[in-house]
């Protein structure tokens, strides 16, 4: 059994090159993919940039506000953002932190090639492929099947 530590007292206090306000720390980094938290403070920036990888933002604590490509959307924990590869996005808080974890799926291999991963040969055709760029639209408030929180276990 591996486990990885993340969360307070494991983040980098610099957080990635050209943000302010964010710590992060990576959880797994591999061919396939990297797998990392972050933590935006309040009046936090991930400035506009572009990736050449598909990412999924997930926000687990807080909230704060997302651009891809055009748009721009508030987000709140519970709701996850799909960076698409080489499409501009940005994140960034106002008055109250976000925590998210962020999943960066490695471009696939170019067409014709196989990806070696630790003496297994990985199909390119099964590597994530590019997601289209835009926001996936919010439910209602309050969906017909809403559960709320005071049913919860914890």
């Amino acid at each position: 059994m591996e486990i990885r530590r993340f969360g307070v007292g494991h983040r980098r206090p610099d957080g990635p090159p050209g943000t302010r306000g964010v710590e992060g720390q990576q959880i797994h980094a591999d061919a396939l993919g990297v797998i990392s938290e972050m933590a935006l403070r309040p009046r936090a920036v991930i400035p506009p940039h572009t990736n050449p990888n598909a990412t999924y933002f997930v926000i687990v604590e807080g909230g704060g506000f997302v651009r891809v490509g055009e748009e721009t959307a508030r987000v709140s924990a519970g709701e996850a953002v799909v960076w698409p590869a080489n499409v501009v996005h940005a994140a960034w808080t106002e008055l109250t932190p976000m925590r998210a974890i962020v999943v960066e799926f490695a471009a696939p291999p170019p067409a014709g090639s196989t990806l070696v991963l630790e003496a297994e040969a990985v199909d390119p055709s099964a590597v994530p492929s590019q997601a289209e760029g835009a926001l996936a639209p919010k439910p209602p408030i309050d969906p017909v099947d809403h559960k709320s929180p005071e049913q919860e276990p914890w």
